[in-house]
């Protein structure tokens, strides 16, 4: 089975050259099936590992735009469609200078074993861009908006494809694409979630990624004996992930003392002021060097000064670390310090934030650990919720919307676990959940035919 693997991992590099952080996630999943293949030969038999690897679709297209100046300004569109075995392809829009395709492809292999561990009936999707929202105008960022729905919208239906926003993509982005959606259709219809909640937006969808994050640490510590209250915990990035994870540990008694963004972090031993870094980031859309001026005792350090190989936030001493912001951003020397401060808990609130390295040595190290496909799965979940308020043409409460997140990532905290044990590996979640989030696509896979 060792060799089928291989097999598989040599013919994904081959075919996608060039594509290395889409390859890492697959082989990240791939080396977490061994137990199972070996012990369900099925789906080896119907090539599954084959099959999945590959999206249903790639669709490419250029998005042209005009600026405050007149000038015609062009970017690069993607939406991978990668797998709807299990119900209509979803998952978010990333605006970012960084997105190419094999960002894309990465986040949409992740999104369907994500979304099969929520046990909504929602398959795997991924889009973006390579335009940055940041130093542009309302206006420019209406025109870029409007240009790409305009050729999106030919792909996506509430039954099709329901995508939501990412990095980049908030309430303003989403607000812009709806609009031109509806005028291109004529339909008014839940093809994105993120919605305003005057016209359709789900309560707590803005927290969910956050709340979701802490709920599933708290599931790990608790099947520990242990409490997060009272504990240090570090946060990487500013965005809504990082901001809703650092107010829940604040709920929950903890004492978030750090966060980020792409020009410096900062560390504050009294606990991250969060309505302050609500009205930097959230109101203010500014740098966290305006932190220091309201709190001269915190500590800013510019990304600069940053060793080599390694990320500022994980250098300080914690019970907790909550990689928030990106990909590959907790690297091997980041994690041996880690440890060697005595972390016991690394959960992944961004989408794959450890690179491979790290990851190995926290399982072999036995460091409590939350995989991102599960752990971060909070966002994508509720705007599964919001799709179905939108179908049934109800609006829940904030409590009820909060509620069911909670119990969706104890389910998926439990159906993790419950595999991993299953496989003789207890408490190895980064196993449990790749091999439950696979076993329902591809068996939903083998049911429908050749597909």
């Amino acid at each position: 089975m060792e060799r089928y693997i291989e097999t598989a991992l040599k013919a994904t590099k081959h075919s996608t050259p060039g594509q290395s952080e889409f390859y890492q996630a697959v082989k990240e999943v791939l080396i977490s099936l061994e137990p199972l293949l070996k012990a369900e030969p099925k789906y080896a038999h119907y090539n599954i590992v084959e099959r999945i690897v590959i999206p249903d679709r790639q669709i490419i297209f250029r998005v042209p735009w005009i600026d405050d100046a007149g000038k015609i300004r062009s970017n690069i569109g993607y939406r991978i469609q990668f797998s709807n075995s299990i119900g209509p392809y979803k998952g978010g829009l990333r605006f970012h200078p960084s997105v190419n395709l094999s960002i894309i492809k990465f986040l949409g292999f992740e999104q369907i074993f994500k979304n099969s561990l929520t046990g909504l009936a929602i398959g795997g999707g991924k889009g973006g861009s390579d335009f940055d929202p940041k130093g542009k105008s309302e206006g420019e960022i209406m025109r870029f908006c409007q240009s790409f729905m305009i050729e999106l919208s030919k792909y996506i239906g509430e039954t099709i494809d329901v995508p939501a926003g990412d990095i980049g993509v908030g309430g303003r982005e989403i607000g812009f694409m709806f609009g031109t959606y509806k005028r291109l259709t004529n339909h008014y219809e839940g093809i994105l979630t993120g919605k305003g909640l005057n016209w359709g937006g789900s309560l707590v969808r803005t927290e969910a990624t956050g709340f979701g994050s802490v709920y599933f640490a708290e599931n790990i510590l608790n099947k520990r004996g242990e409490t997060i209250n009272g504990k240090i915990c570090t946060v990487s990035g500013s965005g809504n992930v990082a901001i809703y994870t650092i107010q829940k540990l604040h709920e929950l008694g903890a004492i978030p003392v750090t966060c980020s963004d792409s020009k410096g972090m900062i560390y504050d031993q009294n606990g991250i002021d969060l309505s302050l870094l609500k009205t930097i980031k959230e109101v203010n859309r500014q740098a966290l060097t305006e932190y220091i001026k309201v709190h001269p005792n915190a500590k800013y350090i510019p990304i600069e000064a940053y060793p080599a190989g390694t990320n500022a936030v994980w250098s300080i001493p914690c019970f907790a670390a909550f990689p928030s912001a990106t990909q590959n951003e907790l690297g091997l020397e980041d994690i041996k310090i880690l440890h060697k401060n005595d972390c016991q808990l690394v959960n992944e609130g961004a989408n794959m934030p450890c690179t491979l390295e790290a990851i190995d040595f926290i399982v072999a190290h036995g460091i409590a650990f939350g995989p991102a496909k599960a752990a971060n799965a909070g966002g994508v979940a509720t705007s599964q919720l919001e799709m179905s308020q939108n179908a049934s043409m109800q609006k829940w409460t904030f409590g009820e919307v909060d509620a069911k997140l909670q119990n969706i990532m104890k389910h998926i905290f439990d159906l993790s676990y419950d595999t991993s044990k299953e496989f003789q590996q207890e408490g190895n979640l980064l196993l449990g959940a790749n091999i439950a989030g696979f076993r329902k696509v591809a068996d939903s896979m083998i049911e429908q035919g050749v597909v």
